[in-house]
């Protein structure tokens, strides 16, 4: 039975209340909860599951709100010894406040690591950069105008004759020989940034839109050259870990933000073929796994994309549990707390998103819990505790 509002808001009152009498710590019983989480996280869709699965599971950004050190993410990704620093004392306070030591504590061991290939961005000459300023990395364009992009298609045209010999760096053979004596598995091509977002990096944001408008004909090249080099990547990496489409591993996911830029139109005869034709290829099976991660106001999408038979979305806050679950029906959703409520610890406003996300998926289940988007610094554990104290007390099928 679903709750009333009037009950809803008299649940958030004590949920608040009960936790500031405890220090902040919401009540929860920590071994019952994973326990339960471990089944309902095992089936989304599970009719005998206890309660709501949870996927806000933090993330290597947390650490500086919740340690009171300066954010350098640069530093996090480059330097080990600090990154295991910083996660170990993160962890000593999650294992306290969630049950659970979250972010990794393992040392890679590069001995073991197969050596790097190049990628679609290197295929169409999009450099990576870092910019200081966004804390993160950014494909810089390569073709600016319809006459740039001609020439960069003849360019990735010639690649695409002998792509192996591009993809791989000079040591391959023999780094390959030695991992597998090992028994170290190679990589396998099964996630891309989708298809708009690649493209606007590549060419531009205004420069797709208008060429998908002006000169459709350069804009279906454009298109058919990123199918075309996804596919021979793919092929190519599959091939040298000794797999045939027959026994190639299924699924794959894409990254896509900037498909909401799209009308459903203009999304259709770009995006939605590249989607259609991966997913036939790598996810040809009832249950392949077919995922996409848009974390923007792409509702007016959902149509097109529900008629890919998706098995797991993370959509924009903005767009709804019902309206996702309304045109793809099979996915398990994993959203819909907006990011910034969470990073804010807006308190009851995380509490309201959870308690409307579960009342939009009672009936038909399938929701894991999670930020419609990345977890972003500010994120504290003692507001990954309230939700799982509102999950276990006030979201549970069992009841």
């Amino acid at each position: 039975m679903s709750a009333e509002p009037n009950e809803r808001q008299q649940q958030i009152e004590w949920l608040l209340t009960q936790t500031r009498a405890n220090d902040g710590l919401a009540p929860v019983d920590l071994d019952r909860f994973w326990e339960d989480q471990k089944i309902a996280n095992a089936n989304p869709f599970g009719k005998n599951i206890p309660q709501l699965p949870l996927g806000v599971m933090m993330s290597g950004e947390c650490v500086y709100d919740e340690l009171g050190i300066a954010e350098d993410y640069w530093r996090y990704d480059n330097d080990e010894d600090w990154r295991l620093e910083l996660n170990k004392a993160y962890n000593d306070i999650s294992e306290r406040i969630v049950g659970r030591r979250l972010l990794s504590e393992q040392r890679s061991d590069r001995s073991k690591a197969w050596p790097g290939t190049k990628s679609l961005a290197d295929i169409f000459e999009a450099e990576n950069i870092w910019v200081p300023g966004t804390w993160s990395w950014w494909l810089k364009e390569s073709a600016h105008n319809e006459d740039e992009l001609k020439a960069l298609l003849d360019r990735v045209d010639q690649r695409l004759d002998d792509l192996r010999s591009f993809l791989l760096p000079d040591n391959w053979n023999e780094e390959k020989a030695r991992l597998t004596a090992l028994g170290i598995e190679p990589p396998c091509y099964r996630g891309q940034r989708g298809p708009v977002t690649f493209a606007t990096s590549v060419y531009g944001v205004e420069n797709l839109i208008f060429l998908i408008m002006d000169n459709p004909d350069l804009a279906a090249r454009f298109r058919d050259a990123i199918l075309k080099a996804m596919l021979g990547i793919a092929q190519v990496l599959d091939e040298e870990a000794g797999l045939t489409p027959e026994t190639a591993r299924r699924g794959f996911g894409f990254a896509d933000d900037n498909c909401y830029l799209l009308t459903p139109d203009m999304y259709e005869f770009f995006g939605y073929p590249i989607l259609k034709a991966i997913f036939e290829r790598f996810s040809p099976n009832q249950g392949d796994g077919r995922f996409q991660h848009s974390d923007s106001a792409m509702a007016h999408l959902l149509p097109l994309l529900g008629s890919l038979n998706m098995t797991g979305v993370n959509f924009g806050p903005t767009v709804t549990a019902a309206e996702i679950r309304e045109h793809i029906p099979n996915a398990v959703i994993f959203g819909q707390l907006a990011p910034f409520t969470f990073s804010r610890n807006k308190e009851e406003e995380m509490l309201g998103e959870l308690f409307r996300d579960f009342e939009m998926s009672r009936e038909h289940r399938g929701l894991v819990f999670a930020t419609a988007g990345s977890i972003n610094n500010g994120s504290r554990l003692t507001g990954m505790r309230l939700i799982m104290s509102a999950i276990q007390h006030f979201c549970r099928y069992d009841q």
